[in-house]
């Protein structure tokens, strides 16, 4: 078993009607900026529920704690944030670690 202990950042977001697209857009120029400027990320996936189409959720693996306290205090992510807040009627920010890995 590989990963036992990742770090993975997972954000579940409720947002308001109407908005989804701009909430997608919002957070792919994000995700490209945080994969592009941030190499302790390499990866970031965004997911939809097909039902509740006001639901995603977003997560992506990091190399430490202080790897994602330091994105979490760029400027970038604090603008994302608040332009998400105006999207979203909700956002529930998660820091996880795995814990059972099967391949």
């Amino acid at each position: 078993m590989e990963n036992l202990g990742q770090l993975y950042t997972l954000g579940i977001w409720t947002v308001k009607a109407g908005n989804e697209k701009a909430f997608i857009d919002a957070w792919r120029a994000f995700a490209e900026w945080t994969v592009k400027n941030q190499p302790e990320n390499g990866k970031a996936t965004l997911l939809q529920d097909e039902e509740q189409t006001q639901r995603f959720i977003s997560f992506g693996p990091w190399k430490d704690k202080e790897s994602i306290r330091s994105w979490r205090n760029q400027l970038q992510f604090k603008e994302f944030i608040a332009k998400a807040r105006d999207l979203c009627e909700d956002i529930k920010p998660h820091t996880l670690k795995a814990v059972v890995n099967l391949s």
